[in-house]
């Protein structure tokens, strides 16, 4: 159903099942799946895909072009998975021609006065409580959780599993599983209780603890202790996450306790 009072451009692709409330504004090359919900004032720019299922707030702003002086009006694209949230005054800008397109995944809540900057991309089942903020290229890996009011450096990546303390300033890559905390940004145990929630085993949570004591809680400089990480522990999925997503940072990870 879409409103007389909204903004469908003649060219945008809106599913039979889809809710549009008044005032919106829906631009061209637009594409917006079964059953989704665009709430009042709500803005959907072009070259936006927006997946089945999601519900788009009041005020919220999809696919504007990105915050970055390098931006020369190339065609980008912001993407939209399915089941996702963007609460009220979020906004999600297009790709520049480093990405080409900024992605949310599926079953994601962005909570309101979040920004997903260009060419960042944010996986399944993230929740980015209010105000959180992530410029350009991060990458946040799925079921990561981020506190209220967390800013996210350019190019930082935060891994599977992860949960941001509210108001932590992310200047690191933040591993899998564990939590950040403090100022500067450093180790302040694993996400135990969220590891459990989603059904991992007591053996797990016990290795992920083991990789992390030598990694952030012995005197060994990093090298070193993903050395002894895979000379001690055997292989698994949970230890090989950690040591290959360290080994591969950019920025380098966050400090230990």
């Amino acid at each position: 159903m879409i409103s007389p009072l909204a903004y469908v451009h003649p060219d945008a692709k809106v599913a039979e099942s889809a809710q549009i409330g008044p005032f919106a504004f829906i631009d061209q090359d637009v594409e917006i799946g079964e059953g989704t919900i665009i709430d009042a004032n709500a803005t959907v720019c072009e070259h936006t895909r927006i997946g089945k299922n999601c519900h788009v707030f009041p005020s919220a702003v999809v696919g504007a072009i990105p915050q970055d002086l390098k931006f020369k009006g190339e065609l980008t694209y912001t993407f939209i998975g399915d089941n996702t949230t963007l609460r009220e005054c979020s906004t999600v800008h297009r790709g520049t021609a480093s990405k080409g397109k900024t992605v949310v995944g599926n079953n994601c809540l962005i909570m309101a006065y979040c920004h997903v900057a260009h060419d960042a991309w944010v996986k399944d089942h993230v929740i980015m409580s209010n105000a959180t903020q992530l410029a350009g290229e991060v990458v946040v890996e799925d079921w990561a959780i981020l506190g209220g009011g967390t800013l996210v450096h350019q190019f930082s990546h935060i891994g599977s599993h992860a949960m941001i303390q509210g108001g932590t300033h992310v200047n690191k890559d933040v591993p899998p599983y564990v939590i950040a905390a403090r100022y500067p940004v450093q180790f302040c145990g694993i996400n135990s209780v969220g590891l459990e929630r989603r059904g991992f085993t007591k053996e797990q949570v016990e290795t992920i603890q083991q990789a992390y004591r030598l990694i952030f809680m012995s005197k060994m400089n990093i090298t070193q202790a993903l050395e002894r990480v895979l000379a001690d522990m055997p292989a698994s999925p949970e230890r090989d996450l950690i040591v290959d997503f360290i080994k591969t940072s950019d920025r380098g990870v966050i400090k230990g306790i």
